[in-house]
């Protein structure tokens, strides 16, 4: 049964689970570490054109966060979780003196699955314009960020990649930072994955509305994608439950294909997900791109 999902984590489940375990002779290397009790970490690296194929995503690294108890409130654990992230987009961007930042916040902010990109950037320090006020180059403390939160196409009737292209032009980043939803397979991790990826984004694709691609081939600059799946398709919900409860889904697999059925679901919860992933993301990017003030 083919699940569809953005995680590269799940991409690999699903080989796993035909007997296909993809190993560094297959170019895909694999490492998996916990961080703490609630905290664990899946790192893929897609190191060549047969681990392209095999995963069907470019190459690059998926670092995948799932975290316990966010939904529970259990003790400290959206600053834990930030400091984990912090500690993760660190290794793919390193704060230096010059270090110029362009941060997106992909998504329509009136769809609450599709808000975390708003939300996040609304909560991300930005400091472009101090650096243009008082005329200077670099600072030891924070970086040189802009923000945007660009909308959707059907609401500003404007290509959205285009947009972020014309800010890329005007603010001339080291590495932007897009932000957006992803779909997962499992729907537990909905309230508890983030993946980050150093091979870019394509704007509105855990929605199932995919833009052109955001990466360093189109925006000429290093693109880092930040992404919680928040939605799950509904024909991966009905179809695993029957799997589940060993049921024959061939017929529901016929009757999905007859209606052309493409619906997404999500959490009754998705508000408040929403709320403490966009806090949790905004104070790692904080944390990296800030270290003089919030380390």
């Amino acid at each position: 049964m083919k699940y569809r999902t953005d995680l590269a984590v799940e991409t690999v489940e699903n080989l796993e689970e035909t007997g296909k375990k993809p190993d560094a002779e297959d170019g895909v290397v694999v490492r998996r570490e916990q961080i703490d009790q609630d905290i664990r970490v899946t790192t893929i690296d897609i190191v060549n054109p047969k681990g392209e194929a095999i995963l069907g995503k470019p190459c690059g690294r998926y670092v995948t966060m799932e975290v316990d108890g966010i939904a529970e409130e259990k003790e400290d654990i959206v600053n834990r979780a930030a400091r984990a992230l912090a500690d993760q987009l660190s290794r793919l961007i390193r704060h230096h003196y010059f270090l110029k930042v362009l941060v997106v916040g992909l998504g329509n902010e009136k769809v609450t699955p599709d808000s975390l990109g708003p939300h996040t950037v609304s909560k991300v320090k930005i400091t472009g314009h101090l650096f243009k006020l008082f005329d200077c180059d670099g600072d030891e403390e924070m970086s040189n960020v802009c923000g945007m939160a660009p909308g959707v196409t059907a609401t500003t009737g404007m290509e959205t990649a285009e947009l972020i292209e014309r800010a890329v032009q005007m603010t001339r980043p080291d590495a932007v930072i897009a932000i957006d939803a992803l779909a997962a397979r499992n729907i537990d991790r909905v309230s508890t994955t983030i993946q980050i990826s150093d091979t870019g984004i394509s704007p509105g694709a855990g929605m199932g509305n995919v833009r052109k691609q955001l990466n360093e081939e189109t925006l000429g600059t290093k693109v880092i994608a930040v992404g919680v799946p928040t939605v799950i398709d509904s024909k991966t919900v009905i179809l695993e439950a029957m799997e589940e409860l060993g049921i024959d889904e061939k017929e529901a697999e016929r009757y999905f294909e007859r209606k052309k059925l493409d619906m997404v679901v999500t959490s009754t919860d998705i508000d408040i997900i929403i709320k403490y992933f966009s806090d949790i993301i905004a104070k790692a990017i904080n944390i990296t791109l800030h270290p003089g003030i919030y380390s």
